[in-house]
């Protein structure tokens, strides 16, 4: 009953910001650049700052630190997706966000400097990861579903690291924004408010898992992301582009763009391709090495993303490659 509740009231927030963003005109307007071609709605991802909100509202003594940090994350890219702000903003925020989430977790406590600085490294970079793979209809809600879902089954089955309902409130939100952006036409794009509030939300999860279990299999569940993110990152590096501009080198951008496979369907496929990856993590988990488990996930997705070179040939893409 209780969730059922949070959907209603989620799915009441989420019109009456319809309302606002329609008022305001926070809006998305298609470029060159973009996967879509009708001016649309932006921040209907505020959804997941609400039911990080909710959540918060009934559990004031766990998630203080927590709750601080989606909110200043949730503030910065708000104002982004209404005013663009320069990168060192949005990351000095960031920062300063993780930090909060550090804090609560006892990462300051219980690791060494160097294994610290890595976790900055990688904990910005998945949240801008997450942020770079928001561009096509339902990808985030659905990729995220099953992320959090993976979480919720290790969590019941496997090793209780958290409160069930803190994944299950992040996972209603998903569902309700997925009701208005799972379309042939959205009703609104997350905007980098609900990409990178979710990747912040999601990041402390598995973050908790990796410091409870000791073992670093659980940055599994982001491997599709992950290595689409980085494979493109030195793709374009290569091509000495500008890595914080805006571009199409994707796969899943390739796949809706050049390919012109349905986007709904290329979010399908990804979500899917995660719950693969995701099963074998938990089928792997305490019977296989880590390190075996990792190569036996990330080496296929390196094999699908050479994919994205011959398609770029076959369709004679004017995108370099």
């Amino acid at each position: 009953m209780e969730y059922t509740i949070l959907g209603i009231v989620l799915m009441i927030i989420m019109l009456l910001y319809f309302k606002v963003a329609d008022r305001f005109n926070i809006i998305d307007k298609p470029n060159h650049r973009s996967a879509h071609t009708e001016i649309t709605l932006r921040g209907g991802g505020v959804i997941f700052w609400f039911s990080a909100l909710l959540y918060f509202a009934q559990h004031l003594e766990n998630n203080y630190f927590f709750f601080t940090g989606i909110t200043l994350v949730s503030l910065v890219s708000f104002w982004d997706d209404i005013q663009s702000l320069p990168n060192k903003v949005r990351i000095t925020v960031h920062f300063i966000a993780i930090s909060l989430a550090f804090y609560d977790l006892g990462v300051f406590d219980s690791l060494s400097v160097f294994w610290i600085s890595i976790a900055y490294v990688l904990a910005i970079g998945l949240i801008n990861a997450y942020n770079f793979m928001d561009g096509i209809n339902g990808i985030t809600g659905l990729y995220t579903l099953v992320v959090m879902g993976s979480l919720l089954y290790v969590n019941t089955n496997i090793q209780l690291f958290t409160d069930g309902a803190f994944i299950k409130y992040g996972m209603i939100a998903s569902i309700v924004f997925l009701f208005f952006n799972y379309r042939k036409k959205a009703k609104c794009f997350a905007g980098d408010v609900g990409s990178i509030a979710i990747a912040f939300w999601v990041i402390y999860l598995v973050l908790k898992l990796v410091l409870v279990t000791n073992s670093l299999v659980w940055l599994l569940f982001l491997a599709v992301y992950g290595v689409d993110t980085i494979c493109t990152i030195i793709h374009r590096l290569c091509l000495k582009q500008n890595i914080f501009e805006a571009h199409r080198l994707h796969l899943y951008q390739i796949l809706s763009n050049e390919c012109k496979i349905q986007h709904r369907i290329v979010s399908m496929i990804y979500a899917l391709v995660q719950l693969i990856v995701s099963m074998l993590v938990v089928v792997g988990y305490q019977n296989v090495n880590d390190l075996f488990l990792f190569l036996c996930a990330i080496a296929p997705l390196l094999l699908v993303y050479l994919l994205k070179f011959y398609l770029l040939k076959e369709n004679n893409c004017k995108i370099n490659i």
